[in-house]
């Protein structure tokens, strides 16, 4: 059997990072520098390199995406897996399943756009705007998960 026989998708990661704002939670976002949806607002992610761990590679689109460098430490690891999302057309450039993990964090650490993002911000939880992809349901379950409302 040839190694390769069946259709395989694009991998891809995604980070939900909460903060505490001065008015409660918020989320931080990324403004899309590039299509698919240049210039909405968007979860830091992208794809995983050939190689490269699901984790490392959350952790690398974070800091490339928002200049946000979380490190893995004696306390463990900085993510929590929040889920696995891989439903058809989530990605209008292909089939993408895409790993999502969750970051806690104190505050609102400062952020900046870089590599695909043009911006990026800490938002609200309860003044989202709207969001590329299927990150409006990712940030659904994670909100849900964290007990935190919008």
């Amino acid at each position: 059997m040839e190694l390769h026989a069946h259709p395989r998708p694009a991998l891809t990661v995604d980070v939900v990072a909460l903060g505490s704002g001065a008015s409660g939670a918020s989320l931080l976002l990324v403004q899309r520098a590039h299509d698919p949806y240049v210039g909405a607002w968007a979860l830091p992610g992208g794809f995983v390199e050939e190689g490269e761990r699901v984790s490392a590679a959350a952790l690398r689109e974070l800091a490339e995406e928002t200049a946000l460098d979380l490190r893995w430490d004696s306390a463990g690891a900085p993510l929590a897996l929040l889920g696995v999302y891989d439903t058809p057309g989530r990605d209008p450039r292909g089939w993408t399943v895409s790993i999502v993990y969750l970051a806690r964090l104190e505050g609102e650490p400062e952020v900046r756009g870089g590599d695909d993002a043009s911006r990026a911000r800490w938002w609200p939880v309860d003044r989202l705007p709207a969001l590329a992809f299927d990150h409006a349901l990712i940030v659904a379950d994670a909100l849900r998960r964290s007990a935190v409302a919008p």
